[in-house]
């Protein structure tokens, strides 16, 4: 059935455009949790670059929100976006009527029939649960809602309140219309200002519910602060690389070989430490310090955190270049005569840093990897075709000249 699913779920994204919920990042080809907290992240610094501003991240939590699905609400977004009857007729018979069992040891429930929501086991459902929230945007241009899944995250760039507090009720009006609980207890705010003149914030109201307001919360495994600094993840990150390296040492007492325990550690702590862009001097040599370890446990050389961290970046910039309905593909714009992307602009060092690799933009990292414009190939292939006839014109010109005075210099002798 697995397998059905798939085909019904190819011939779906063929029909859905690609830009119908661009600041979804779930269940997408070219898309994860980094992309989220980089574009989260590089929303926020940008505008707190700006004077007299700060910053305001609802991250909102659901109870159950696969669950609650109305059918009857996804089929009629699905027959908006072009689905004709034969497919979402199928989708309706495959999510109505569905039997379900607790069993507990030998112990069985009595079956119960269900005929709402998704279910999360299943290949379709992640993509009915993102076309069914695919009109869940935000309605002023200050703020941003991202989203993974069912985590979602409102961004505020706050220089009116008005907007921001319009938006919070707009998305719970929302909610509620679409049969989607909010959580009130685990839904938390953040608020980041850098402001010296800072004023007390006042909370956010939720169906009459006071929203906590935390200094650090966890987003998608990254722990973020109202200061947007990183010594809390860093710790967070060495402690599961050094947790990662207890099995390697017991293989080496075992006696495995030097290369196999090098292939092993490289695979526990690679994906973990390579996360060091944007961490302060110490934060660096802890992380560096669990390298220095897998090196000895190894007993081979590893290449540095920086460099592995480079690559990536690297890595993830092309395939954001080469994605043109990436949302972070407007951030690279190539310049027309050189081969090199356009610097960044950033006014505070604050958001300089931030830019991947660290203390670098990513146009001056990517220069190299840039296409070259065709522009510039044709004219430097005119100004060296330019060039040669010169040369060729002024050689015949000297040969010329050269005869004219020979001739004049033999014939009087001759005559």
């Amino acid at each position: 059935m697995k397998c059905f699913e798939r085909l019904v779920m190819a011939h779906i994204n063929t029909i859905v455009p690609e830009t119908l919920d661009p600041l979804q990042f779930a269940y997408l080809p070219n898309r994860s949790t980094d992309d989220v907290i980089s574009i989260a992240l590089h929303t926020a610094l940008s505008h707190l670059a700006k004077r007299n501003t700060y910053v305001r991240m609802l991250f909102i939590d659901y109870s159950s929100a696969f669950n609650t699905i109305v059918l009857s609400k996804l089929i009629n977004k699905l027959r908006i976006l072009g689905l004709n009857t034969s497919h979402y007729n199928w989708i309706l018979d495959f999510l109505v009527g569905r039997p379900q069992v607790v069993r507990v040891g030998s112990n069985t429930s009595a079956t119960l029939i269900l005929n709402t929501g998704a279910p999360q086991e299943c290949v379709l459902s992640p993509l009915l649960y993102s076309l069914f929230t695919h009109d869940c945007m935000a309605r002023h241009d200050s703020n941003t809602i991202i989203k993974f899944a069912d985590d979602t995250t409102v961004v505020g760039l706050i220089t009116d309140k008005t907007a921001y507090r319009e938006e919070v009720r707009d998305l719970a009006v929302w909610y509620q219309n679409n049969n989607l609980s909010l959580n009130v207890t685990k839904t938390k705010e953040l608020i980041v200002d850098y402001r010296k003149k800072r004023t007390e914030h006042a909370p956010i109201l939720i169906d009459g519910a006071v929203v906590e307001q935390v200094e650090s919360f966890k987003l998608l495994g990254v722990h973020i602060n109202n200061k947007l600094e990183w010594s809390k993840h860093t710790k967070t990150v060495v402690k599961r690389a050094r947790q990662s390296l207890f099995p390697p040492r017991k293989l080496k007492r075992c006696g495995m070989g030097p290369e196999i325990l090098k292939r092993l550690s490289s695979c526990n702590i690679k994906s973990i430490t390579a996360w060091n862009g944007n961490c302060s001097a110490s934060d660096h040599k802890a992380l560096q310090r669990v390298v220095r370890t897998a090196q000895y446990i190894t007993g081979a050389k590893l290449p540095a955190i920086q460099d592995r961290y480079t690559r990536q970046c690297q890595r993830k910039a092309l395939k954001i270049v080469n994605d043109p309905s990436h949302p972070s593909h407007r951030l690279f714009s190539l310049l027309t005569h050189v081969k090199r992307y356009r610097s960044a602009k950033s006014r505070t060092k604050r958001l300089q840093q931030f830019l991947p690799p660290s203390h670098k933009t990513p146009e001056q990292e990517f220069a190299l990897c840039a296409p070259t414009p065709l522009f510039p190939l044709l004219l430097l292939l005119l100004l060296l075709s330019v060039y040669h006839i010169c040369i060729v014109t002024l050689t015949i010109h000297s040969c010329t000249y050269y005869l004219n005075w020979a001739d004049q210099q033999v014939l009087p002798h001759i005559g």
